[in-house]
């Protein structure tokens, strides 16, 4: 399961190879080119099915993906489990202008797992209804601010869909959202939370 992949135009993933990624389901949440910029490529490669905003997989089709499954808010059962498609708040255009549709994120109820990947927003009341769906066994918020949300919100954020094991994303890539790794890291330990920020090409297991 791959998410948002964005790695040969991201100069901070230089020495990933794309070819060696494998994926069943790549899942985008929105449109922005830092989010779909390996998505042709990949999907094309592992014949992986795109799940997303019904316009994002639509711009996939015209770009030759065959293996799709569009959404709008709501929830799918799929072979892995029951997914939540749900709001967030953010932009969203393809990067050749197109409508993008709707920003989301991902609620995944796995067999041994359920987590929640916000996607790029705002913090947002919405994520109240998180816990109401499924107990979290972690989540993925971004942390960067500017285009989405900070740490500050992002602890609220921990708060709101009550999920103590955070793993941070959508920081350092551009120079609008590059972070104090360290100071963030406290505010989440402060509030009685851990927030983990992966290397590139990391491996965690949680």
């Amino acid at each position: 399961m791959l998410f948002d992949p964005f790695i040969s135009g991201n100069e901070l993933a230089k020495d990933i190879d794309i070819k060696s990624i494998e994926a069943d389901y790549i899942l985008v949440s929105h449109g922005h080119g830092d989010h779909v910029g390996d998505l042709v490529d990949i999907a094309r490669r592992t014949n992986a099915t795109v799940i997303g905003a019904y316009e994002v997989v639509g711009w996939a089709q015209q770009q030759g993906i065959k293996n799709v499954h569009p959404m709008n808010f709501g929830p799918y059962n799929f072979d892995f489990g029951k997914l939540h498609f749900l709001p967030a708040w953010h932009s969203s255009a393809m990067p050749d202008g197109a409508y993008g549709g709707n920003p989301g994120g991902f609620l995944v109820h796995g067999q041994e797992r359920k987590f929640y990947y916000s996607g790029d927003t705002c913090l947002m009341m919405d994520m109240q209804l998180v816990p109401r769906y499924a107990k979290l066994d972690f989540a993925i918020l971004p942390v960067g601010g500017n285009f989405t949300m900070d740490a500050d919100d992002a602890v609220i954020a921990a708060e709101f869909i009550k999920c103590d094991k955070i793993i941070g994303i959508h920081f350092d890539t551009f120079g609008y959202i590059k972070i104090n790794h360290e100071r963030a890291k406290e505010k989440f330990k402060a509030a009685g939370k851990e927030l983990i920020l992966p290397e590139i090409g990391e491996t965690i297991i949680l």
